[in-house]
């Protein structure tokens, strides 16, 4: 699923500068555990969280995750933003809960680990 997909569903703000209209994604995880993160994530995921701290970020750059989406109009301070920004990973914010938000791009089409 193409980025600018995950963003009319969720009806999302990108918050980072970096090119993301071509990012595709082939699975989601929704977690605000960073160690299950590590643990179940698969390549080319988008990670949705309600955590906004700079670990978020590294967690993301570690895993080859490209996107994250803060979940319940969290946007992260700005110093979590330039992290992002620096390590290529395209932010975003939706006011949809954790919950609904993975059910969304579910129910279009986005499984997740891999499905």
């Amino acid at each position: 699923m193409k980025l600018r997909e995950v963003r009319d569903i969720l009806n999302a703000k990108i918050l980072t500068k970096s090119p993301w209209e071509e990012i595709e994604v082939q699975s989601a995880c929704g977690c605000d555990l960073m160690s299950d993160v590590l643990a179940f994530v698969k390549n080319q995921a988008l990670l949705l969280t309600g955590l906004s701290n700079p670990q978020v970020v590294r967690t993301a750059e570690m895993m080859d995750i490209k996107t994250i989406v803060f979940v319940r109009g969290k946007v992260p301070q700005t110093p979590v933003l330039e992290l992002a920004e620096d390590m290529g990973i395209t932010v975003l914010s939706t006011e949809y809960p954790l919950y609904i938000a993975c059910g969304e791009l579910y129910k279009n089409g986005l499984g997740g680990r891999g499905e």
